[in-house]
């Protein structure tokens, strides 16, 4: 599970940069108008309106993958055992025990009533 993360983390990132790249090369709705009177469009590699499907297909097709690794990585992110909030929470408390007045009591075999005040 610890390989996993940085895993999914590196295939998100290159995804998301992916659907960025891939809706930066797309044309806008304002671009067919511009083919249509003479815009060159279908002498380019896909023809006039095979770039439109397959960057539109791919895009969808990253999208849906970007989606699945986001969800991916909040599972094993939410997996993870929690941390404590403080170095306070760490510290074992002993059980309550009740304290009895013998052991309050001084003791008369103690050195504390030499001790001066």
């Amino acid at each position: 599970m610890e390989m996993l993360f940085p895993l999914l983390l590196g295939v998100h990132i290159l995804v998301g940069l992916s659907v960025i790249g891939l809706v930066l090369i797309q044309h806008g709705k304002g671009a067919d108008m511009g083919a249509a009177f003479g815009g060159g469009a279908s002498g380019s590699l896909f023809g006039a309106s095979g770039s439109t499907n397959f960057l539109s297909r791919t895009t969808a097709i990253f999208a849906a993958v970007f989606f699945m690794t986001s969800l991916g990585l909040t599972y094993i992110a939410s997996s993870k055992p929690k941390a404590p909030d403080s170095v306070m929470d760490t510290v074992k408390t002993l059980p309550d025990t009740p304290v009895t007045p013998a052991e309050t009591a001084p003791n008369p075999d103690s050195k504390a009533k030499d001790i001066p005040k």
